[in-house]
């Protein structure tokens, strides 16, 4: 798993070493990128509710494997799917900054790691880029890593930025901040400052189940290029209604999506969301290549 961010990057001028200048938009989307410049002005929420049954077949399934050393758990597969989704629907994956929108030149998806579930302990910000051909097995790997460093005493580097920065007396913090605020507008910001920072990234997942908390939504934010949060709710037990209008007991997680309805539209929204279900529904799709398209 290469990290992006790391690499030089030569662009044309008006484009960013994070994204492209999408230069043929159409007037609608000129116009609303102008009359409403700040992401988080331009939140939408969509709430689904996504049936345990298959994922927890599939995590028994990938589990009874021989050689499985890390578990697969219902994280990974929901993670994988998010994945799989903004490969296959590449208007997720763009980001208006400066009243311009931009196409990622990568995906990427960020979430933190908690290193004990205790009220003082530590959180580590972890991010993983996806690679061309990549399928389930390897974004496991790539969460296993990443999960594993996260709960060592290793301390990632935007948290090392924000302590370097944070010593200096407040009014000179105040002042470092808005010149950084200044660069991040204009894509400038140094690296080695946002490389791990999530807000820099495709999506944020929070797995906020594991915490005992209900899905909700996570508000976007004007800092950074992030365009898309999902929450992940606690697995319930709900009465749902069967093909025959029966009352039946299911598994189930409710996913939480915040996103910038400036990227697209709602018919565009609706039909990326039918294909992250109908990935859950049928995880063995994982298997796949990512940016192989699959029916839905």
């Amino acid at each position: 798993m290469d990290n992006p961010m790391k690499k030089k990057i030569r662009h044309k001028i008006g484009d960013r070493f994070d994204g492209v200048q999408i230069r043929d938009l159409d007037a609608m989307h000129i116009i609303t990128s102008i009359l409403y410049p700040n992401r988080c002005d331009n939140e939408a929420y969509i709430s689904e509710r996504i049936d345990m049954a298959p994922i927890r077949a599939y995590c028994e399934k990938k589990n009874s494997e021989e050689g499985v050393l890390f578990p697969y758990t219902p994280f990974h597969i929901i993670t994988t799917a998010v994945i799989k989704t903004l490969t296959l629907r590449p208007k997720l994956n763009r980001f208006i900054v400066n009243q311009l929108m931009y196409q990622r030149r990568w995906i990427s998806v960020s979430f933190v790691v908690k290193k004990l579930f205790t009220d003082t302990a530590e959180e580590a910000l972890a991010v993983i880029y996806p690679s061309q051909g990549d399928t389930v097995n390897d974004i496991h790997r790539h969460l296993y890593e990443q999960i594993s460093s996260g709960k060592s005493d290793h301390v990632d580097g935007s948290t090392n930025a924000m302590n370097i920065v944070s010593k200096p007396p407040v009014r000179l913090v105040r002042g470092f901040v808005n010149i950084i605020r200044w660069l991040d507008r204009i894509g400038k910001c140094p690296r080695w400052m946002i490389e791990t920072d999530p807000y820099y990234t495709t999506a944020v997942l929070s797995n906020v189940g594991s915490i005992k908390l209900k899905s909700g939504y996570h508000h976007l934010t004007n800092w950074g290029t992030t365009s898309l949060f999902c929450l992940i709710g606690e697995i319930k037990k709900t009465a749902c209604l069967d093909e025959n209008n029966q009352t039946v007991v299911k598994e189930t997680v409710d996913l939480g999506l915040t996103v910038d309805e400036r990227l697209a539209d709602g018919y565009y929204y609706s039909k990326s969301v039918r294909l992250l279900k109908a990935i859950l529904a049928n995880p063995e799709v994982l298997e796949l290549p990512m940016e192989e398209e699959i029916e839905y």
